[in-house]
Parts: C-alpha cells; structure tokens; sequence
C-alpha cells in the first residue's frame, strides 16, 4: 500500500545573520491512509519545520534545500498547485495568533468554502454550523457571530478543528494543539481528535514535545532530535521497548505515579546550536551509551521489522 504522505531526505534551509543552518536535515517517514503518526522531540528539533514544509508555508528565508514531498503520489515540493485547503489543512498551535482578531468567527469559517469550493454564503454557512455542532461547539449559529477574543482558549482550539475540517482533508496537521490550553481544556481536545480519528478517514500528523500527549493518539511515532530523526516504531513498542538512547531518555523524563518518591530523570547537557552542530551523531554529547565512532560518524539507519532507529549500537542487529 502506497503512502498518502511520503516525505523523503527532507532539508529545510535558513539563512540568517548568524549563518546558515538547516532544520530539519535529511528527514525520511511516512503517513498512511487513517493513520496518525506522532511527531515527538524537544523545542527546535525541526517539527513544526516540518509541517510547514509539507504545507509549503515556509518562511522567506527558508528553502527546501533537498529532498521531495509526495501527496497522494504527486510531487508537492515545489508549492506549484498546493492541496493546501482542499485536501491537506493544519491546525496551529496558538489559535488566537492563526485567527483575524478583525473578523468574526463565522465570516472566516465560511470564507474557507466560499474561496476554495466556490460555496454560496447560505450553504456554505449551514455547512460551517454542521462542523461546529459536530466538534462540540455550543450554539454554533450564535458562536458564529462572534469575534475570535471572545471565545475561550479551548473553543477557539475548536473553531480552528472546525475550520481544518470543513473541507474534508485526506491529511490534517496538528503543530502543538494542546500546548498553551490548560490541563481539563487539553483532555477535551483529545477526546476531540480522538473522535476525528475513529470518525472520518482523515490521517494526522499530530506534532507534540510531550510524548504523554501523543501516546494518547497515535499509531506510530517519530522520534527528532537537532533536526534528525532518531528512531520511528510502533507506540505500543516504543513505550514497552525505546531503542535510541535518547527516547529512553525522553520517556524516562515523563512523570509517573507509581514511581512516588524517586528522583525524577533529565537528560543532561543541551540541545545544540544547529548553527554548529557536533559532527556523528548529534546525541552523542549527551548520551550515556556512547561509543568512539559515534563523534565521528553519523549513525546507519537500521530496519529491526516494522521499526527504524539511527544508532550504532544496533549496526548488527537490523532484520
């Protein structure tokens, strides 16, 4: 089966007054039909890079240095005849920020299909009260008319679900959802994507720094770190079994209940400048497993099954 999103050695470059960098660098995956993949790693690991290369919404000063982006097969690298709108949407971390503070909610819903299905004002306004019903909005018709500052942080996390969602995306990219929403505002909107996963066909990306978030949704996930992948599994076995050193880390950060009283685990060191980036691999100062190649070459990538991990502890080992 041919993926719905493949993207391949996957560089994004900037220019800035400091220099050159690239992030990410020379990233491979793929998103299949109803699936949803978890794109997981610390701040500036090159994720929501990522997805704004998919979207083709990189900066100004940004490029696709290498590599290619296919959706549904077709070659989308170059931005030429984006699906963008009609068939790939993305739901942005703070909604407050990806919403016209000028407009009413309904004014921008409704534009969504009058602009890219060429809908009249009434359908496309039924359709827009449909949506928002569907994803738990409380008197969509009346929520319709008002402006984006006078919902809450969580309905306004709705009414951009509703707004990606109108057009029945094949794909839908979630950068940070639940991030600046409080904890009972962020268990609503799972629940909500958790819907959407069991309720349409749509794939997701769903994008996080917290794998307790995405461990909640997603089928598989793909582990960054300094603008490279480091390992992509199964969530089940991740959890169970973390092969890169660095997901072991990660996933001994997060807090547990039963382990009352012990010493909360940290990675030590920090994430690199990616200006300079150390050569090998780009765990490697950080890591407690290191070998003497690892400074000096970056790691293979090794196929164990239906798992890929770049470390050169499991050089041997792949299937």
């Amino acid at each position: 089966m041919n993926p719905l999103l493949l993207v391949e050695d996957l560089a994004v470059e900037f220019k800035t007054r400091l220099g050159k960098f690239c992030a990410p660098d020379g990233v491979t995956f793929s998103v299949f039909e109803s699936e949803c993949v978890g794109l997981v790693g610390e701040s500036g690991s090159g994720k929501s890079v990522t997805a704004l290369a998919i979207m083709g919404l990189l900066a100004k000063n940004a490029r696709v240095a290498r590599g290619r982006i296919l959706f549904d097969g077709v070659d989308i690298t170059s931005g030429n005849d984006h699906p963008r709108g009609k068939k790939m949407s993305m739901v942005f971390q703070n909604p407050l920020n990806s919403l016209n503070p000028n407009m009413k909610i309904g004014q921008q819903l409704c534009e969504v299909l009058e602009e890219n299905f060429k809908m009249g004002k009434e359908e496309a306004r039924k359709r827009v009260i449909e949506t928002m019903a569907k994803l738990g909005i409380p008197e969509a018709e009346k929520m319709l008319e008002r402006y984006p500052f006078e919902y809450s942080g969580g309905m306004r996390q709705r009414a951009m679900i509703a707004m990606a969602m109108l057009c029945e995306p094949k794909l839908l990219i979630a950068d940070e959802p639940t991030t600046a929403l409080d904890v009972t505002i962020q268990a609503q909107i799972m629940r909500l994507f958790k819907q959407l996963k069991s309720s349409s066909r749509t794939s997701i990306l769903f994008i996080s720094h917290d794998l307790s978030v995405v461990s909640q949704i997603a089928d598989r996930i793909i582990v960054m770190y300094a603008g490279k992948i480091c390992e992509i599994s199964p969530a089940k076995q991740l959890f169970e079994d973390p092969l890169h050193p660095y997901t072991q880390g990660l996933i001994a950060s997060v807090p547990n209940l039963k382990r009352k009283g012990s010493k909360l685990h940290s990675i030590e060191g920090n994430v690199p400048s990616l200006l300079d980036p150390p050569s090998g691999c780009r765990f490697h100062p950080r890591c407690n497993k290191k070998l003497e190649v690892c400074s000096r070459q970056e790691p293979p990538e090794v196929q164990m099954k239906d798992r890929i991990v770049k470390c050169w502890l499991y050089e041997k080992a792949g299937i």
